[in-house]
């Protein structure tokens, strides 16, 4: 989950976003990317075996749904096949730590924004609307947080919490936690996407 909400249209004057990538070097991506059937592949096709089939240019824009790098992206889908999926997540976290500055500054850029839940109080809205701006206007990017362990009801204080807390870093300490919170959101993202098999499933 990527904790990113918009703050007051007031303080817009000093809304300060940092260097990021053009957009549009990023392809448009509408939600999740489905990876194409194949029909020759019979009905036991796992997602995984899909991904490893998949053309390139779709496996990596299945990717770029997890995270918004093109050089993570390109990097996972290029040391296909994988045996299975700890294997894939292992060559995730790998491209994830190798991301320069920049790839952080492009992943970072495609996060999108994460609404508050319908039983929010309004209390709730100005105080991480307040956090989360003075979180940009201190490291100049967007606040990321995965919370894929959190209970949903204990989310907003988590948020919250991490948003206050992450304040008194310094930018370089914060980029390193900011690194290693976008890793574990596509760790995430990627059990999501190409989880186990229908032989596995667990319900």
């Amino acid at each position: 989950m990527t904790a990113h909400f918009s703050h007051p249209s007031q303080q817009s004057p000093t809304y300060r976003r940092g260097p990021t990538l053009p957009s549009h070097r990023l392809p448009h991506l509408a939600g999740q990317v489905a990876l194409p059937e194949q029909a020759h592949t019979g009905p036991d096709r796992t997602a995984l075996e899909r991904f490893n089939a998949a053309p390139a240019q779709a496996a990596e824009r299945a990717l770029l749904t997890c995270c918004r790098s093109l050089r993570w992206a390109h990097r996972v889908a290029a040391h296909r096949s994988y045996p299975d999926l700890e294997a894939l997540l292992a060559a995730a976290d790998e491209a994830a730590y190798d991301l320069t500055p920049a790839d952080l500054a492009e992943a970072l850029a495609g996060e999108s924004l994460a609404p508050l839940p319908d039983d929010a109080y309004s209390a709730a809205h100005t105080a991480l609307s307040a956090a989360h701006a003075a979180y940009e206007s201190r490291f100049g990017h967007v606040f990321v947080i995965c919370l894929d362990e959190v209970p949903v009801e204990e989310a907003l204080d988590q948020v919250l919490t991490g948003i206050r807390s992450r304040l008194a870093n310094d930018p370089e300490e914060e980029l390193l936690l900011t690194a290693d919170e976008l890793r574990r959101l596509a760790r995430g993202r990627l059990r999501r996407m190409l989880g186990e098999s229908r032989h596995h499933h667990r319900t």
